[in-house]
């Protein structure tokens, strides 16, 4: 099965939609589009998407602020990620958790058996 899904392209420094050449809203194709895709899931916080309150990562309620297991974060953050349509398999690595910054990488597996890595 070939991944047929594409998304609107975000500039990766703003985070925020750009354009083609053409002047046109630049869209991105798989397999990127689903590494963009986990990309945004996990950076929402749970009720903000007002279509789907459910959708996102419980921080206010259960991570920032509260010191909680780095197992329960991880599982948290994988569950979030295999939300994403055409994600088959998520696994968090950290890098480093220093003060109050945790850093690391998304390691996921597309339906296709196509592998990404999403940094936060």
């Amino acid at each position: 099965m070939t991944i047929n899904q594409t998304t609107l392209l975000l500039d990766q420094s703003a985070w925020d939609l750009c354009l083609d050449t053409n002047g046109n809203w630049a869209v991105a194709s798989a397999p990127y589009s689903v590494a963009q895709d986990v990309a945004s899931a996990i950076r929402t916080f749970i009720a903000e998407c007002w279509y789907d309150v459910s959708q996102g990562v419980p921080y206010w309620q259960q991570i920032l602020g509260q010191l909680p297991p780095l197992s329960f974060v991880r599982k948290t953050i994988e569950n979030v990620a295999l939300t994403v349509p055409n994600v088959k398999k998520a696994r968090v690595l950290f890098a480093s958790f220093s003060g109050r910054e945790l850093t690391g990488q998304i390691q996921i597996i597309d339906t296709d058996g196509i592998a990404a890595n999403v940094s936060f």
